[in-house]
């Protein structure tokens, strides 16, 4: 499991005074459904961390896996003229990890952040922890915390 990535993040988990309890799961957990089911929680219990652009500064949105991101609502929310999804290359620049295994903190540069209202209906919450088949639980308030998301209703 010691990969680049997952070292990465850690360190910065470390540096928020977090030790956490990151798990591999091979069959990989990319999607929320897959997650979930690797996990054994309800899928309202994944963060998916997508990365979008409004106008041309990438933002951070957390939310819940059994949600979908409306985009006019986060555009108007963010006061943005332009939103959509980031590409491939724009997450990776944004956030120095690929698509499916963004964790919610930890990025190459700073990024706005916001969460999904629905994650802080839950007691614990699992997060990509920088790879596809690695995740790690918290609970929303250390989320909130750590990554200075403003809750709004994004779906």
């Amino acid at each position: 499991m010691a990969t680049a990535a997952v070292e990465r993040f850690t360190q910065a988990a470390a540096a928020h005074g977090l030790a956490p309890d990151v798990r591999e799961f091979p069959q990989g957990t990319r999607t929320a459904a897959d997650a979930a089911a690797a996990i054994g929680c309800d899928v309202a219990q994944i963060v998916k961390s997508l990365v979008f652009m409004a106008d041309d500064e990438p933002v951070l949105v957390l939310t819940s896996g059994a949600n979908r991101v409306d985009e006019d609502r986060v555009r108007a929310a963010l006061g943005a003229a332009s939103f959509r999804k980031g590409s491939a290359d724009e997450v990776r620049d944004a956030t120095g990890y690929a698509i499916g295994g963004t964790p919610p903190f930890g990025h190459a540069g700073p990024l706005r952040v916001v969460c999904d209202r629905d994650l802080t209906a839950h007691e614990e919450i699992w997060a990509a922890a920088g790879t596809p088949s690695t995740v790690f639980p918290l609970v929303p308030t250390t989320l909130l915390t750590i990554t200075g998301a403003e809750v709004v209703d994004v779906c």
